[in-house]
């Protein structure tokens, strides 16, 4: 029971990590450079660099839930073998 609720606070926690889209941060050197080129440029420019560095950290997350799905996935296929298997040897005693 500890364990399926500190699981579901990680998830929420990655849940609202990933849905501060409106945080619009930069490093430190593009911002310079945006910063630079905005006195000449539109800045359109900017806003285009902003998402795309959002893509960039999004991908990552995307990774790392993947691989999270699929370890949930297995974790819970071999649980209900050993389960199957307890149950075989319970019948058997």
């Amino acid at each position: 029971m500890k364990k399926s609720i500190l699981f579901i606070r990680y998830l929420f926690f990655i849940f609202i990590l990933m849905c501060s889209y409106s945080a619009q941060s930069q490093c430190a050197m593009c911002r310079s450079t945006v910063e630079s080129n905005a006195k000449v440029e539109v800045t359109n420019r900017a806003e285009s660099l902003n998402t795309g560095i959002l893509y960039l950290m999004i991908i990552p997350y995307l990774l790392f839930a993947t691989l999270a799905y699929f370890w949930y996935k297995n974790s819970k296929k071999a649980r209900l073998e050993r389960q199957k298997i307890d149950d075989v040897l319970k019948k058997a005693i």
